[in-house]
């Protein structure tokens, strides 16, 4: 097998060969380093497609905390130039301190004083209260949907102490609780705004003011003159322009049309290429702790039948995923981050035993075949069925290898590619047989994977799993504080996941974000791309 045999996978091939002469006369732009930061200039990127909206508390995809989290703060978050999200990297933001109980059921925040909304109205412990009553589902009718309502099932309720505290109280113990506060997906919401009205102008206390937001157009925003930091941000703006088409994106950046690459742009062949020709340019490749999967739907006939979904895993070749499209470097591994990158991954040796994660392909499909044998498939009956995926590079060109796979244990497939707003809205819907699907982790912690993902009743548990027993593995693990026991504990989940064939994970992704030198003090995550996109002291040297 071979990228020959997929000429969705060509483009970028022939794409190199037209940027050489562009990609060359870039080098012109390398300046040296600046003395000082500069204020001013607009950071211009292209975006991959059309967000669903603007509202990062009821989207679901990087498509729309990218561009969106400059808008807002969190009561905390992750350090935006420490490459690695760890609860040591937590800085404050909207609080100026934290504590917990003994017990560590109890968390307060004490709240910065003299922080302004965009349209002028004061920040207060009353919008943290609203955001989570609202996003936590304690408060019912608040918000369209909550896609990480999971997230804080934990939590029992919210109580102010006048204007500058807020304490959040939890059922139980969770030392992580105050990482899913950091995630780029945890921004606090005004009181005074509808979710309606967020989903269309958001206003948030953020660096930058929302400006427009055209549908498969152009997002903008612009600097905050009433920024609670002094002096930030140093740029006037950000503009995004949304360019479906992969080359066209590379060959405006390349010709000096973009500042920076979307942020998860760029394939390991097409950096490479950069690269080489243009040696000063800015790329960071990392681990995205974003997984490529197959998604069943468990509810729809055949696929209700355990025994096909046992196939569907069967057949999986991941190392021809990885080598097709990451040139071999990309991870191995169940639904954790592997290592080294993450922490509670799985070693190669350990993940060898879950089902169909076995070194003999050959030996999987065979079984898999005879599974599809005895429910009355072959050669002459294969199963007809169809593919659902999003209509963006990295989950197209994997579907197309899916499709080839499945082929080999009877079953014929046709793609059913649509863009994202309406992929989100029929995923969450649960409207699909099977699909080929990216599930982005905010952080490499398995209570916000294993909640958000596989939960009874999470908007993103897409299959529609539930296990009850399970769910108690799940909180046993979240309160245990040595690493080493809840790591097995971890593992012994991952097992359960792979064994119920709930969500196969093929690969964990690598992507590389690149930019023009002139970019100053740009900082890229290295276990996740939802959480560094603050932007507020990022600047221009032109």
């Amino acid at each position: 097998m071979n990228d020959r045999e997929y000429p969705a996978l060509r483009e970028e091939v022939d794409m190199h060969k037209s940027i050489r002469l562009a990609v060359m006369a870039m080098a012109l732009l390398a300046a040296g380093p600046a003395l000082a930061q500069k204020h001013g200039g607009i950071l211009t990127l292209p975006h991959i497609d059309t967000p669903p909206s603007p509202s990062i508390q009821e989207e679901g995809t990087a498509s729309v905390v990218i561009p969106f989290m400059p808008l807002f703060n969190n009561l905390v978050m992750f350090d935006q130039h420490v490459p690695r999200n760890t609860l040591d990297t937590i800085v404050p933001e909207l609080a100026t301190k934290w504590a917990w109980s003994a017990d560590g059921t109890d968390l307060t925040f004490t709240l910065r004083d003299g922080v302004k909304w965009h349209d002028g109205h004061p920040f207060s412990a009353d919008d943290v209260k609203c955001t989570w009553d609202m996003v936590s589902g304690l408060e019912p009718g608040k918000i369209r949907k909550s896609p990480r309502q999971a997230w804080f099932s934990n939590l029992k309720a919210i109580t102010v102490n006048g204007a500058r505290e807020v304490t959040f109280h939890l059922k139980r113990r969770q030392p992580s609780f105050l990482a899913l506060l950091a995630s780029g997906w945890s921004p606090v919401y005004p009181c005074h705004v509808s979710s309606a009205a967020m989903r269309t102008h958001p206003i948030g206390t953020g660096p930058f003011r929302f400006v427009e937001y055209r549908l498969n157009e152009i997002a903008r925003m612009e600097r905050n003159p009433d920024y609670w930091k002094p002096g930030l941000p140093y740029l006037d703006g950000i503009t995004w322009q949304i360019v479906p088409n992969r080359a066209t994106r590379t060959l405006g950046f390349v010709a000096g049309k973009y500042d920076m690459t979307y942020p998860t742009d760029v394939t390991v062949s097409l950096m490479k290429d950069i690269m080489s020709q243009a040696p000063d340019t800015q790329c960071v490749m990392r681990r995205t702790n974003v997984s490529t999967n197959l998604i069943i739907n468990r509810d729809v006939p055949p696929f209700d039948n355990p025994d096909i979904r046992k196939a569907l895993a069967l057949a999986l070749d991941r190392k021809s995923f990885n080598d097709i499209l990451n040139e071999g470097q990309a991870g191995i591994a169940g639904a954790m981050l592997p290592p080294p990158d993450g922490v509670w991954g799985m070693p190669p040796d350990v993940q060898a035993s879950m089902t169909g994660y076995g070194p003999d392909i050959a030996r999987n499909r065979e079984e898999a075949r005879a599974i599809m044998r005895r429910l009355g498939y072959g050669p002459d009956n294969p199963l007809q069925t169809r593919i659902f995926t999003r209509d963006i590079n990295n989950f197209r060109d994997p579907a197309l290898i899916l499709n080839d796979q499945l082929k080999s244990i009877f079953i014929n497939a046709e793609l059913d590619v649509v863009d994202t707003p309406q992929y989100y809205a029929r995923v969450f819907k649960k409207q699909f047989s099977i699909g080929l699907n990216l599930t982005g982790s905010s952080l490499d912690d398995p209570d916000q994977n294993f909640y958000e993902n596989y939960a009874c009743g999470s908007l993103r548990n897409y299959t529609g799993y539930c296990n009850r027993e399970l769910e108690k593995d799940f909180e046993t693990q979240s309160m245990e504080t040595d690493v080493a026991k809840r790591r097995a504990m971890v593992w012994d989940i991952e097992r359960k996941l792979a064994d119920d064939v709930v969500r196969p994970i093929i690969y964990h992704d690598v992507a590389a974000a690149c930019w023009h030198p002139y970019v100053k003090n740009m900082s890229i995550m290295v276990n996740s791309i939802y959480n560094g996109w603050r932007w507020e002291d990022v600047w221009l040297d032109k």
